[in-house]
C-alpha cells in the first residue's frame, strides 16, 4: 500500500512539475531565460485553460537599436516560442510541432513599452486535428501583431508552424527540453 501511495506520489509530482502542464512554472522559466533577461522581455499571462499568452517588453538601453528605438531582434524574439509552445501544449504528445518559418514585418518604430497577445482558438484545434490525422503533415500560418502602449502596431511576425501526427513523423523522438 505505501509503495503504490509512493508512485501515485511521484506520478503526480512528475505531472505537475512538467512545465507544460503548469503555466506559473513555465512562465518562471520563460521570464528567467537569460536571452528574455537581457533584452527585459517579459510574459505577462501564459494561461493553458484559455490558451492564451500575453508577452511585453520596455524600452530600455540593453535592447535599443543603434537609433534608440526597439531592436528588430528582440521584438522577433518575445514572440518566438509561444505558438509552438501553446500548440505542443494544446495537441499532447500525439503531435509533433515544429516553427517551419517565419518573417517580421516593421511598420513603425518601437518607441515605448510593446506588447503581444496570443489565443489559440479551439476551432484552430479542431482544424490542426481534422487535418493531420490521416498522418500528412500540416502547416499553419499564424499572424502576430506586436503593438506600442497606444495599440498601434510597431511590427507583424507571420509564422508558419508544422504539425504532425507524432507516429507518422520522422521527428517522433522530438521532445521538450524544459
Amino acid at each position: 500500500m505505501l509503495t503504490n501511495l509512493i508512485k501515485s506520489a511521484q506520478s503526480q509530482a512528475k505531472h505537475y512539475l512538467n512545465p507544460f502542464n503548469n503555466a506559473k512554472l513555465l512562465t518562471k522559466i520563460f521570464n528567467l531565460y537569460p536571452p528574455y533577461l537581457g533584452a527585459g522581455i517579459r510574459v505577462e499571462t501564459m494561461d493553458f485553460a484559455n490558451q492564451h499568452v500575453r508577452v511585453s517588453m520596455p524600452l530600455t538601453k540593453l535592447n535599443q537599436n543603434i537609433v534608440g528605438t526597439q531592436f528588430g531582434g528582440s521584438l522577433y524574439s518575445m514572440t518566438d516560442p509561444f505558438v509552438m509552445t501553446l500548440l505542443m501544449q494544446k495537441l499532447g504528445d500525439d503531435y509533433v510541432v515544429w516553427d517551419k518559418s517565419a518573417c517580421i514585418d516593421f511598420i513603425k518604430a518601437g518607441k515605448n513599452q510593446v506588447h503581444f497577445a496570443f489565443t489559440l482558438t479551439d476551432d484552430e484545434v479542431a482544424t490542426i486535428k481534422d487535418l493531420a490525422q490521416d498522418g500528412k503533415a500540416v502547416f499553419r500560418d499564424y499572424k502576430l501583431d506586436i503593438k506600442d502602449e497606444q495599440g498601434e502596431v510597431v511590427a507583424i511576425v507571420k509564422k508558419k508552424v508544422y504539425i504532425r501526427l507524432r507516429d507518422f513523423s520522422k521527428s517522433k523522438h522530438q521532445s521538450s527540453r524544459i
